[in-house]
């Protein structure tokens, strides 16, 4: 069998136009199921539809760029807080009965904050208050029962972490 140029012409020009049929059949097969999806959505057709969630997505990132920088703010806001709280209770006097002093310590993540003893005697009750500066007693010496507080505190925190 002899082919000549118009028989591979012709040929060739009835296969592009199936391939042509065959894909202009399954997209608009394709474009038709998107459209029944969509049917009760909106008054728009699936490209409008697509095109406002891409709208959305691109809104959708700012908004995630800003929370995550909001975040980011108040998690280093929040270290200034107070984050360790610890309480002793000692006797410091032999005359007393029972523990009924006690050492409060309030410090944030960067261990500084304060630290308040009570002491109870019983002609009265005296109460100290220091400040504590990176665990340490930051203008007055702290007593052991305020280190103690202060170790506890962080103890404590440790824990929950």
């Amino acid at each position: 069998m002899v082919f000549n140029t118009s028989t591979i012409f012709l040929l060739a020009w009835i296969i592009i136009v199936v391939w042509i049929s065959v894909l202009s059949y399954f997209v608009l097969r394709m474009v038709g199921h998107y459209n029944r999806l969509t049917k009760g959505v909106s008054a728009n057709g699936l490209k409008e539809i697509l095109e406002e969630i891409l709208v959305n997505q691109e809104g959708l990132k700012s908004q995630t760029v800003q929370l995550g920088k909001l975040i980011t703010e108040l998690t280093n806001d929040g270290k200034l807080h107070i984050q360790k709280v610890g309480l002793i209770r000692f006797n410091p006097f032999s005359d007393t009965g029972g523990s009924q002093s006690f050492t409060l310590t309030l410090l944030d993540a960067y261990d500084t904050g304060l630290v308040m003893t009570s002491l109870y005697a019983r002609t009265g009750n005296r109460w100290y208050v220091k400040e504590v500066y990176k665990g340490k007693g930051k203008e007055y010496e702290l007593s052991k029962e305020e280190m103690s507080a202060i170790s506890h505190a962080q103890l404590v925190k440790r824990k929950h972490i």
